[in-house]
């Protein structure tokens, strides 16, 4: 965005532009000319096929500042292709993509699919929802997001993606695409967490200031087996 310090406004904004991209309204099927009733329930549909994987994240493209728009030119090709690979490298941003990470050769057996992400940090999917806005919407080769490479082995592509569209274009941008995915996208900095929170917990850090209103220690206890429990699920994918 090329903003020279960050305010708490521009990080709400950012928020907020990617919040919009996903629920600002889109038609309720190829074609039709009436828009999703649901969106926060058809999204839970669409993503959260398991109850232990309940972690969505959202990607969304182009996000740039106003002076750069007015002279920058889109396709869906390419934003779609960025989109992928910031999905399957588990980027965050459109800028520093590691264009390294590939999805696993189909076929290979599962100890070997393992290492080969752990090597390159690819970003295994449960389930990923892409969400077109824009001039010639119904244009765009969505291929790439139908790899079975891309998921685990338990859900197929075909339950796994799906798309929403609409030609009423997002903010200032001409053609733009937002993705919602369950994924190992969180895996790391949840590990993280857990991590500094055991440490904190083990050395009594704040501890009696919970206790004193009723929070006991086996509370504790009972949220770390449960965000480990979610850690070890993303993990195995």
């Amino acid at each position: 965005m090329n903003i020279k310090q960050i305010s708490f406004t521009d990080i709400n904004q950012v928020l907020a532009h990617q919040l919009g991209s996903v629920f600002q309204p889109t038609y309720s099927m190829e074609g039709s000319y009436h828009y999703r009733r649901n969106p926060l329930g058809e999204l839970m549909e669409n993503l959260v096929p398991h109850p232990e994987f309940k972690m969505l994240g959202i990607r969304n493209i182009p996000q740039m500042s106003e002076n750069s728009l007015a002279y920058s030119t889109f396709t869906w090709a390419g934003l779609l292709k960025h989109l992928r690979q910031m999905l399957i490298s588990n980027s965050k941003m459109e800028e520093g993509i590691d264009w390294q990470v590939r999805p696993p050769l189909s076929g290979l057996p599962t100890l070997g699919k393992v290492s080969l992400n752990r090597e390159l940090h690819f970003n295994t999917s449960i389930a990923n929802l892409v969400i077109l806005r824009g001039k010639d919407v119904h244009s765009a080769d969505l291929g790439g997001f139908k790899d079975p490479a891309l998921y685990t082995s338990w859900l197929a592509p075909v339950n796994a993606f799906n798309v929403w569209k609409t030609q009423r274009a997002f903010s200032k941008y001409e053609k733009s695409a937002a993705l919602v995915s369950n994924s190992q996208f969180l895996l790391k900095p949840l590990d993280t967490i857990v991590g500094k929170a055991w440490n904190m917990f083990a050395s009594k850090a704040y501890i009696h200031q919970y206790t004193k209103f009723g929070i006991e220690e086996e509370d504790f206890l009972d949220s770390f087996t449960l965000l480990e429990q979610v850690v070890a699920s993303y993990c195995n994918l």
